[in-house]
């Protein structure tokens, strides 16, 4: 009774497998074969991949294509704000706040500005890389299905991994799976999310 209630209701993922997959991980032995089964993965038309190394791959951004990280305008523009705000410091504190007039200079100048500009500069565009880099690299991440993997201590040892996701519009868990073994993988496994 309960089942044909929930079929004439047509519940969301009624009937289907509710299980669900992460992706499809390919171990490859070098980062040239990793770089080869990548481009042979774009060329096949699959656009979600994430690769997976224990030190940074030259080329890899550009065969996975990754555009271009947004981190170094999020610096820029964080300095931009330090001296903003360091010129406005010492504008306020010396011209508005607490005149003093010594010596007939000028109660704001910027040659004496210069270092707490710079300083304040380095410090906001410090600030800017750091939490830049959490935001835009999802952290804290507390959990990832790629740790599903049997075989993900390896990535950050002597493995080079390929992962071929699960929302990619082409996958197919066995179609996957044969394509990254025709690449070369060496151990192939269907990760579950």
């Amino acid at each position: 009774m309960a089942t044909s209630l929930l079929a004439k209701l047509a519940l969301p993922g009624y009937g289907k497998d509710l299980s669900k997959h992460y992706a499809v991980i390919g171990n490859f032995d070098t980062p040239e074969d990793l770089l080869r089964a990548i481009r042979t993965a774009r060329a096949a038309g699959y656009s979600k991949m994430e690769a997976y190394s224990p030190f940074p791959i030259h080329g890899v951004d550009e065969a996975l294509g990754e555009p271009r990280s947004p981190l170094g305008r999020v610096v820029l523009v964080c300095g931009l704000l330090g001296l903003a705000a360091a010129v406005l410091l010492q504008w306020w504190t010396g011209a508005v706040d607490y005149k003093l007039s010594i010596a007939g200079k000028p109660l704001f100048a910027i040659e004496p500005s210069v270092p707490i500009m710079f300083e304040l500069s380095v410090l906001f565009g410090a600030f800017g890389a750091v939490l830049g880099m959490f935001a835009l690299n999802k952290l804290p991440t507390y959990y990832h299905s790629f740790f599903n993997y049997s075989r993900s201590a390896g990535a950050s040892n002597d493995r080079f991994l390929l992962a071929v996701e699960a929302t990619d519009a082409r996958f197919d868990a066995g179609e996957v799976t044969t394509f990254l073994e025709s690449c070369g993988s060496r151990h192939t496994e269907l990760v579950e999310a």
